[in-house]
């Protein structure tokens, strides 16, 4: 069939909003469901973006295509566009310009939405723009209609706590309520690699990639290739797991290393060093929110200390000059001087944001020190500040000249030296500060050598929930860019059951692991710890159950939000801790506000969009 090729501009313009999109569903979903390990230092922000790099890609091009479906035709029906080709492009890349749109800002301004509902809403935009309502599928749809997919809105986040709940409690009862849980914990730890070896191969197997000729395999075939897969899995671990943190745990061996693993079972022999007992794992059971306003501990030691605008608002909001104080009327020395000052209105929003932004500059002066391309871009553009006037005054014209070269380069490394943890930093005593403070008050702390111990248990189930991620997410980007690349190159409207190209899903996956890396941390930094108090034992019982749930789903070519997932399987596991008040309200609240909003802002954006372009006057 011809090329559409008086619509390749438009088909351009799609698949710029398509990887868009992908692209933040990588900077707002994935670091989401990463966010638990950083902030419990299981791993590293760089490695988790390694382990995210090999395993969402893994998830995608194994089973990722079958949302796919579910996405391009089971909400606007084929027959809609009339064998119109050109509607059907312009129709999804109205739909991804829509979800992107949405998406970018709200990940930018630190608000947590998610990609998969953003999209979806935007789809139904457009259908009504196009069809109108009628010709929408609001119902179930054989499973693939919007009353399908929205039905996840509130059976996604209670599956998944209830999954999270569950395997948080047998850790608990099993290992935490022990008199000596150290070695409960050491021995039982293979278990979880039987669970995610189990689950990872039953995603594949069971209904999964028709590349791989597995999707017709008989039941018997299914459960003995997923069960053996992860009883191989557990014999592993059995033999070199479980010796090497055997000595790192209980013997306190601290000469062992990473490749000491492979010894297995000899491991046990090894004789632990005479000064062992004094060696120490690390501290879990630390508030990341908190800290100390080190004025001197992070800044250039070569540059004269001087105070910043913020610094200066900052102490002139505590002193109460912030804002003009009103003269405070003496009578008759009825007031003392402490009492007037006292009366003098603080400006305390002035002193929060102040707050904050004296934070982020303590890591910008980090980053500054630092070797290689961000440590030149930080100091280029701390070195060439703009001056006083318009954009156009002449100091202000090169300075923009010499700060231009830096901008890519920090866009694109920013990320990868973003630290989570001193982005919190700056936040005690805030409002938010003493609601963390309370809600990590009713969480119990269990023996840090315990925490390390799972600590390496949460990166299997981390992989795991970014396999299930790859599985399910891709498919909402790569619907709609297949769609329309259908479209255009075939000059017909697609059919239900055209073929999802194995390279646009790569394309897709590889997007979604750069948005991660280079944007992620505007999620992930306000995510970590701000629902409830977390540990590796708690994050790898989230990671589990959101990943569980997300699988389920994907089986049934329902696209599920892991934003939704991982928010319900964090709260489920936040109340094993016996009460309520271990949950911050507040902060699921607004999440569960900014779901529901995001229906109606990313249909309207979508249909918008879509509504001007198809009745743009023409000739």
């Amino acid at each position: 069939m011809p090329i559409l090729e008086e619509y390749t501009y438009v088909f351009a313009i799609g698949t710029f909003f398509a990887l868009l999109e992908a692209y933040n569903n990588g900077a707002n979903d994935v670091a989401n469901a990463w966010a638990t390990s950083v902030s419990s230092r299981s791993v590293t922000y760089r490695q988790a973006m390694l382990l995210c790099l090999i395993f969402e890609m893994t998830g995608a091009l194994a089973v990722g295509a079958r949302t796919a479906s579910t996405i391009k035709n089971g909400i606007i029906p084929i027959s809609a566009f009339e064998n119109n080709a050109g509607v059907q492009l312009l129709a999804f890349t109205c739909a991804s310009a829509g979800a992107a749109t949405w998406v970018m800002w709200c990940t930018r301004h630190n608000a947590h939405v998610s990609s998969t509902y953003s999209l979806v809403s935007s789809i139904a935009g457009v259908g009504v723009a196009t069809v109108g309502a009628k010709g929408v599928q609001w119902g179930w749809n054989k499973g693939q209609g919007l009353g399908a997919i929205f039905s996840g809105l509130a059976m996604a986040p209670l599956i998944a706590g209830g999954f999270g709940a569950a395997i948080f409690m047998l850790i608990k009862l099993v290992v935490h309520l022990r008199t000596n849980p150290v070695p409960w914990a050491v021995w039982t730890s293979p278990f979880f690699f039987l669970i995610a070896g189990t689950i990872c191969t039953l995603s594949i197997v069971y209904k999964g990639s028709p590349k791989l000729g597995l999707n017709n395999k008989p039941g018997w075939y299914i459960a003995s290739v997923s069960l053996g897969t992860g009883f191989g899995l557990f014999l592993l671990a059995a033999l070199f797991f479980v010796p090497y943190v055997h000595g790192k745990v209980v013997k306190k061996d601290y000469t062992l290393k990473l490749y000491h693993v492979f010894l297995g079972p000899l491991l046990f022999k090894r004789p632990a060093p005479a000064d062992a007992e004094f060696a120490k794992v690390p501290d879990y059971a630390v508030i990341h929110h908190a800290g100390e306003d080190e004025d001197d501990s992070s800044s250039d030691k070569s540059v004269t200390k001087v105070h910043s605008d913020d610094e200066l608002a900052e102490k002139n909001a505590i002193k109460g000059d912030a804002i003009t104080p009103t003269p405070v009327p003496v009578h008759n020395g009825a007031k003392t001087l402490a009492e007037e000052e006292n009366a003098v209105p603080v400006n305390a929003q002035a002193v929060y944001q102040a707050q904050l932004r004296r934070a982020l500059e303590r890591h910008h002066a980090d980053l500054r020190k630092t070797r290689g391309p961000i440590g030149w871009a930080m100091r280029t553009l701390h070195n060439n500040p703009p001056g006083a006037g318009s954009v156009y005054e002449r100091h202000n014209m090169k300075a923009l000249l010499r700060r231009l070269p830096a901008y890519p380069v920090v866009a694109c490394f920013y990320g990868l030296y973003y630290d989570i943890h001193k982005s919190q930093v700056g936040v005690m005593g805030t409002p938010e500060g003493r609601r963390m403070d309370r809600v990590y008050a009713h969480a119990t702390k269990y023996p840090n050598e315990v925490e390390y111990l799972y600590s390496f248990v949460q990166i299997i189930t981390a992989c795991t929930a970014s396999f299930a991620h790859g599985a399910n997410d891709v498919g909402n980007a790569v619907g709609v860019w297949a769609a329309m690349y259908a479209a255009w190159s075939t000059s017909t409207a697609t059919a239900a059951k055209a073929e999802v190209p194995l390279w646009q899903i790569a394309v897709t996956a590889l997007t979604i692991c750069i948005g991660f890396i280079t944007y992620g941390y505007n999620i992930m930094k306000v995510m970590g710890n701000k629902i409830t108090y977390h540990s590796p034992s708690r994050g790898s019982s989230m990671e589990m159950g959101a990943a569980i749930t997300i699988l389920i789903f994907s089986q049934y070519k329902l696209p599920v939000s892991t934003s939704m997932c991982i928010t319900g399987a964090t709260v489920g596991v936040g109340l094993c801790n016996g009460t309520p008040k271990a949950v911050n309200w507040q902060r699921v609240g607004l999440l569960f506000f900014s779901w529901v909003m995001t229906i109606p802002i990313a249909g309207l954006i979508g249909g918008i969009t879509m509504g001007l372009f198809l009745n743009a006057p023409h000739f």
